[in-house]
């Protein structure tokens, strides 16, 4: 294996798929007592338009990349078989112990991962309804991988179960209790990536870790997680993955009745509808130039500047939301692809949070360091990576060895 780690033993490794709604991200996984390690990264984006491969080693060394024409027909599916059949050619023979899949919503049933069977799967499909964005992504993996690998277990880990402990009223909306007890409830989405703030503040600051938390995952989806002792108590997002912040192209929380207005004045249909509230909206719909922030940053045109103070302020009035939710602050985190890059907003979002005791540290903020607070500052502010993908790592391989030991 031409890469900067030794051969892995057969049925050592442990595969994660993250698909998006034009994205599959994947990893390999070395078992071990310790923390799974990591063995490949890749990518393949831009599906159904313009796709492009990247594999990594753990050192970042390109190991592997590809690019597909304009308009080629690339679909999930597609992009799974081309990385399977990428990491057999890199690591002939290779065996894996098991496949972790991100599922974005468990409903009410799912509150932990679990080993996916073919009951588990029919029940998981039935959720599409409550993110017809992400789930049918999110499960084609999974079949997909249950005729090619059948033999190899497959484990579904969820965005939502990290909410599914928020208190009663918390999810409840005021709406006629029967549809509460049926399943409409605000279930919370970027489940594992706050699982995995969760496990790495304390070893950056235990204190405020232990303490009043808002994590901000601010990427193409956006949302915040108010976090008490590093257990979820609420979050922006609600019923579906649509709710709360401004997104790259959700519009996030909206009026019902704008909605009834579209339908009846404009004559829009429930899937017209739905692919205004996702697809149209949010950055892009404001901007009218792109969903990419990096892009929106680089601009100078006024809608550009508008859809940008539209993001912040919604992040902004929601802290405030949530830290009532909490009593208190003691630590803002920002995470995902425009928290982790994004210094402008950063910095703008930290200003909008001075009422709750944050003072930024413009230099720190510049350079993305991990602490971005001045010294002194009554509410801290960090910046962490966050890794959606070892959280998976880390679940399969407790549920893989959990069914082992319960195997007669």
């Amino acid at each position: 294996m031409d890469m900067d780690t030794p051969d892995a033993p057969e049925g050592d490794l442990i595969a994660v798929a993250n698909a998006g709604s034009s994205s599959l991200k994947f990893s390999l996984y070395r078992r071990g007592p310790g923390e799974p390690e990591p063995v490949l990264r890749g990518l393949i984006d831009g599906l159904g338009e313009t796709p492009r491969f990247t594999a990594r080693s753990p050192s970042g060394e390109v190991v592997g990349e590809q690019a597909w024409d304009t308009g080629a027909a690339l679909g999930h599916d597609a992009a799974l078989h081309h990385v399977i059949e990428f990491v057999q050619g890199l690591m002939p023979g290779v065996s894996l112990a098991g496949i972790g899949h991100r599922v974005v919503h468990g409903g009410t049933g799912f509150s932990e991962p679990v080993l996916v069977t073919p009951e588990r799967l029919a029940a998981l499909q039935a959720l599409t309804p409550l993110a017809p964005l992400h789930q049918p992504n999110n499960l084609a993996p999974i079949r997909l991988a249950r005729e090619v690998l059948p033999d190899v277990p497959q484990v579904a880990c969820f965005d939502t179960a990290f909410h599914r402990d928020n208190d009663e009223v918390t999810q409840m909306f005021a709406l006629p209790f029967e549809l509460h007890e049926a399943g409409i409830r605000r279930y919370g989405f970027h489940g594992l990536s706050y699982e995995y703030i969760a496990s790495r503040l304390p070893r950056i600051d235990a204190e405020r870790a232990a303490g009043r938390v808002i994590a901000a995952h601010l990427g193409n989806g956006a949302s915040l997680c108010a976090m008490s002792g590093g257990r979820s108590v609420a979050s922006t997002m609600g019923f579906t993955a649509v709710d709360g912040l401004v997104m790259g192209t959700r519009c996030g929380t909206i009026d019902p009745g704008v909605l009834l207005y579209l339908m009846d004045e404009r004559g829009l249909d429930a899937r017209a509808i739905e692919r205004l509230i996702y697809r149209e909206s949010g950055l892009l719909g404001v901007s009218g130039l792109s969903a990419d922030m990096r892009v929106l940053l680089g601009s100078d045109t006024p809608r550009a500047r508008l859809a940008i103070d539209l993001f912040v302020n919604r992040i902004v009035r929601e802290i405030g939301s949530l830290a009532a939710a909490l009593g208190g602050l003691d630590a803002l985190v920002f995470t995902a692809g425009i928290g982790e890059h994004a210094a402008e907003v950063r910095r703008r979002v930290v200003a909008g949070c001075a009422w709750l005791g944050a003072t930024l540290d413009e230099a720190a903020n510049r350079a993305g360091t991990t602490r971005i607070s001045a010294p002194g500052s009554r509410c801290a502010a960090f910046v962490v990576p966050t890794d959606e993908e070892l959280m998976i790592a880390r679940h399969t391989e407790r549920v893989l060895d959990t069914f082992r030991e319960n195997s007669p």
